[in-house]
């Protein structure tokens, strides 16, 4: 069985650290840019300004040891397991993103807003509707 998970790209954002990151795109997150690795150039060819796509990543800081949290951070919140949260800070730490692109240029993909930090690797890009019946 192979496991090995293959990064298709990085994100470039202004976001830096994750600790003042928006928890949600929703929060004021960014546009950001996913600069695709151009192995994948052929993948990507039938995306379009204007999708909505699910963008999953690879949260490269995350404490992978973790299994309970404060919710948003919220030392007034009791613990909490990291399978009922958001929190980026699991044993598996993957992102999953709603995002519209809104540009396209070459190997970049421009996405309104996007709460990853500068650097995450892009795992898999899947269209949020199949507008195309495929």
């Amino acid at each position: 069985m192979d496991l090995t998970l293959r990064v298709l790209g990085v994100v470039r954002s202004p976001l830096t650290d994750p600790a003042t990151a928006p928890r949600f795109e929703t929060e004021n997150a960014p546009r950001a840019e996913v600069v695709l690795d151009p192995a994948y150039r052929t993948a990507a060819k039938s995306l379009e300004a204007g999708q909505e796509v699910l963008l999953f990543t690879w949260f490269h800081l995350a404490d992978r040891d973790c299994q309970e949290v404060h919710p948003r951070r919220d030392r007034n919140r009791p613990l909490t397991g990291v399978f009922s949260t958001r929190s980026p800070d699991r044993p598996n730490p993957i992102g999953l993103h709603q995002v519209r692109i809104a540009a396209i240029d070459g190997d970049v993909l421009t996405v309104e807003a996007l709460e990853a930090v500068d650097g995450t690797p892009v795992i898999d890009i899947k269209p949020l509707a199949d507008r195309r019946g495929r």
